[in-house]
């Protein structure tokens, strides 16, 4: 079990379950909604249980996935593509979790969008796009 929070608390949520499919983005998109690159956990919807989850306001940023926060204290908290019945799974925002992970990135995606402020050196497999 896995608990998380957004800053201020009134978002809180538990996964049962590892968090073994990770990445971090570098897109645009996900550069804008974090401040920097999005690491995030793909978990079944079924291992998630939110509370508080009428503070959460969700964005539809593309045709395909909406992105959840708090409306309170603007936390990025979820990644969540609308084909649910294509994806039975939501993202995590790895950096919400209270306490150890018990996983590590397992790839970079959309390193070409990357931002010129960083370099990723971390020997972890790459994807351009």
């Amino acid at each position: 079990m896995h608990r998380g929070s957004c800053l201020c608390g009134a978002v809180t949520f538990e996964v049962t379950g590892s968090l073994d499919k990770n990445d971090a983005c570098h897109c645009t998109k996900c550069r804008k909604w974090s401040g920097n690159y999005g690491a995030g956990a793909d978990v079944p919807r079924a291992a998630l249980t939110i509370h508080g989850e009428e503070k959460v306001t969700w964005y539809q940023s593309s045709e395909k996935v909406r992105r959840g926060f708090c409306s309170i204290c603007g936390s990025s908290l979820f990644f969540d593509p609308l084909d649910q019945k294509k994806h039975d799974w939501i993202g995590v925002t790895l950096g919400t979790i209270d306490g150890p992970t018990d996983t590590t990135l397992k790839i970079h995606i959309f390193v070409a969008d990357k931002g010129d402020y960083y370099e990723i050196a971390d020997g972890v497999p790459q994807n351009q796009q």
